[in-house]
C-alpha cells in the first residue's frame, strides 16, 4: 500500500459525519427517548430504524451523494427522519420556509434544482403553486408510512463525509430574495460541541423544538440534541402552554425564547404558576428585549437568559459564552466570545479598528458554513481575506467583551454622522413601559436622514415626551429621534426569529407620510 493509499485511509478514519452519531447513539442508548410530539415517544432504535427506511425510499428514487431533497413541512418528527436519512446518504436537504409567498418560494425551490420534494398536507397546496418545473414529491402521511414500511431498514452504505452539505437554511430577504447557506457535516458537528463546551449540553437534557425547522434555531439545536442522545420534544409552532408543559416535565438544556414571544410565556407562566423543572438557560437575542422583560422572565423561569450572537452562517458563535444573571435588568448586554472561532472588528478596507471604534466583525471557524449556495459574487465578497464577513458592528471594550452597535448594512447618516439604530432602541427598551421599539431612517430636506422610532406601549401612560426627554439624557443631540410614534405590538413586522424587519418598518413609514401629504 502506498502513501496516497494510506493517507486516504487515514482520513476516512478521522472522518465523522451526522449520520454516525446517530447511528452511534442507536447503538449505544437503543431504550433511550429520541423523539416526543404530542402522545407519541420514538426511542433511539425506534427512530434509527425509521431514519435507515427513509433513506432506503430516497435511494429507491435515484437520490445520490451530493443530490437535494426539498422539504415543505411544519414541526413534525419527519422533518428530523429527513435530516438524518439524508445525512447517512449525503444528501442535502434544502428545508424550505412555509411562510414564503409564491414566488419567493419558487426562488428558493429553482435556487438549489432538489431533486425530490417532502410535504405536509398542511402546505401541500402551497406546493402546487410553485411555477416552472418541479421535482415529484411525497406527502407526509399514509403514502410515506406505506413507503416507510415497504423499505428496508438496513444501514445504508457510509458515503457521506465531513465537507458535504447537510442542510441548506435560508436567509433572511429583507433587501432581496433568500440566500441558501449551505451547512455542512463538520460545521453541524462543530456547533454540536460549541454547544457542549460553551453551553453545558448533556445527553440527559431535552431541547422544545417550537421554532420552525427550517431555521437554525431548530435545526442547528435538534441535530445537536440527537447527536449527543438528548430529547427533541416537537412542537408545532409558539403555543405558550405546551411549551411550558414540557419545562415542568423535562429537565431542559435551552429554552429558545424569542422577542415578541416572551411577554405570553410570562403571562401563561404567571397564570398557571409555572414550575420548571430544570432550565439551565433561556431566551434569545437580550439586545431586542426589554431589559426590565429580561429580568421578568428569568425570574419567573428561574435561569440565566443567553446573551447571544451567532447566525445561520455561523451557528451560535462567534459571540455566544455569556449569560445574564436571572431575576436582574442588565447593566450591559456586552457578547462574551464563543470558544469555537477567532473574531476581528475591521474597517471597510479590511484593517482591524482599535478597541472602542465600531467595526465590522469577521469570523473564522469550525462552526461556519459552507457558503451560500450557487452565489459566487455574495461569497467572494463575504469571505474576502478569508474571514466571513458579518455585516454587524461591535465594539471591542477594555474587559475583552463585545458591545453591539449595529448591522452595518443599515446606517442612518444624518448631516455627515453614522447612526446606528440599535443605540436609540437600547434607550427606549430600557423604560419598563416599552413593550418593543424600533428605529428607521427618514428623509430629510436638512440633514439628509433622521431616526424615528416606532414604539409599543405596555402602559399607555407612557408619552413621547418622556422618550424623548430620556433619550435627551442618554444619547447625543445628532442622535435623537425626531419623531417617536406609538403603534401596536402585533403591527410590528417581524421575520421567522422575532426580529422586527426594519425595511418594512421603513417602507410603511414612507407610505404613511405619503399619505399625510395627499390628505393635507
Amino acid at each position: 500500500m502506498n502513501d496516497t493509499q494510506t493517507a486516504a485511509l487515514i482520513a476516512q478514519a478521522a472522518s465523522l459525519t451526522v449520520g454516525d452519531l446517530l447511528r452511534a447513539r442507536a447503538h449505544s442508548g437503543a431504550q433511550r427517548i429520541a423523539i416526543e410530539q404530542g402522545g407519541q415517544r420514538w426511542t433511539y432504535a425506534q427512530f434509527n430504524e425509521r431514519v435507515n427506511r427513509l433513506a432506503d425510499v430516497l435511494r429507491s428514487a435515484g437520490l445520490q451523494r451530493g443530490d437535494r431533497v426539498a422539504v415543505l413541512s411544519e414541526n413534525r418528527a419527519e422533518y428530523l427522519e429527513l435530516i438524518f436519512a439524508a445525512a447517512k446518504l449525503g444528501v442535502i436537504v434544502a428545508a424550505l420556509n412555509w411562510r414564503l409567498v409564491t414566488p419567493e418560494l419558487a426562488h428558493c425551490v429553482h435556487l438549489v434544482s432538489p431533486r425530490l420534494a417532502l410535504v405536509s398536507p398542511r402546505h401541500a397546496q402551497a406546493w402546487a403553486r410553485v411555477p416552472g418545473e418541479r421535482p415529484p414529491s411525497l406527502e407526509f402521511g399514509p403514502a410515506y408510512e406505506a413507503r416507510l414500511a415497504a423499505a428496508g431498514a438496513q444501514e445504508p452504505p457510509a458515503v457521506a463525509e465531513p465537507e458535504d452539505g447537510l442542510l441548506i437554511l435560508y436567509t433572511s430577504g429583507t433587501t432581496g430574495l433568500p440566500k441558501g447557506a449551505l451547512i455542512s457535516h463538520r460545521a453541524a458537528i462543530a456547533r454540536l460541541h460549541a454547544c457542549q463546551l460553551d453551553w453545558d449540553l448533556q445527553p440527559d437534557d431535552a431541547f422544545v423544538a417550537w421554532p420552525p425547522m427550517f431555521h437554525m434555531a431548530s435545526a442547528d439545536q435538534c441535530v445537536s440534541t440527537l447527536a449527543v442522545g438528548g430529547k427533541v420534544i416537537v412542537v408545532d409552532g409558539f403555543d405558550a402552554g405546551r411549551i411550558l408543559d414540557a419545562v415542568e416535565s423535562d429537565d431542559q438544556w435551552w429554552l429558545l425564547l424569542m422577542p415578541g414571544m416572551i411577554e405570553q410565556v410570562i403571562a401563561e407562566g404567571r397564570r398557571r404558576g409555572v414550575r420548571p423543572r430544570r432550565l439551565k438557560r433561556i431566551g434569545a437575542m437580550a439586545d431586542l428585549v426589554p431589559l426590565a422583560q429580561l429580568a421578568e422572565v428569568s425570574t419567573l423561569l428561574q435561569a440565566p437568559y443567553a446573551n447571544t450572537f451567532g447566525s445561520t452562517e455561523t451557528g451560535l458563535p462567534p459571540l455566544s459564552l455569556g449569560v445574564l444573571p436571572a431575576g436582574q435588568a442588565p447593566a450591559s448586554l456586552a457578547k462574551q466570545a464563543s470558544t469555537l472561532g477567532c473574531v476581528r472588528l475591521v474597517d471597510a478596507q479590511g484593517a482591524e479598528v482599535p478597541d472602542g471604534t465600531p467595526g465590522e466583525l469577521a469570523f473564522r471557524g469550525p462552526t461556519l458554513f459552507s457558503g451560500y449556495w450557487n452565489a459566487p459574487e455574495t461569497n467572494a465578497r463575504d469571505f474576502r481575506g478569508g474571514w466571513f464577513h458579518m455585516g454587524d458592528m461591535f465594539a471591542r471594550q477594555p474587559d475583552g467583551s463585545y458591545a453591539f452597535v449595529d448591522r452595518a448594512k443599515y446606517l442612518i447618516k444624518s448631516g455627515g454622522e453614522n447612526i446606528y439604530p440599535a443605540e436609540i432602541e437600547r434607550v427606549l427598551l430600557a423604560d419598563a413601559r416599552v413593550a418593543d421599539a424600533v428605529v428607521v431612517r427618514r428623509p430629510d430636506a436638512r440633514w439628509g436622514e433622521v431616526p424615528v422610532a416606532l414604539v409599543a406601549r405596555r402602559d399607555d401612560s407612557l408619552s413621547a415626551d418622556e422618550l424623548a426627554q430620556r433619550c435627551r439624557r442618554e444619547l447625543a443631540g445628532y442622535k435623537q429621534p425626531r419623531d417617536i410614534r406609538f403603534v401596536r405590538e402585533q403591527d410590528l413586522p417581524r421575520s421567522t426569529t422575532g426580529k422586527i424587519q426594519r425595511h418594512e418598518v421603513e417602507a410603511w413609514l414612507q407610505r404613511s407620510q405619503a399619505g399625510d401629504t395627499a390628505a393635507s
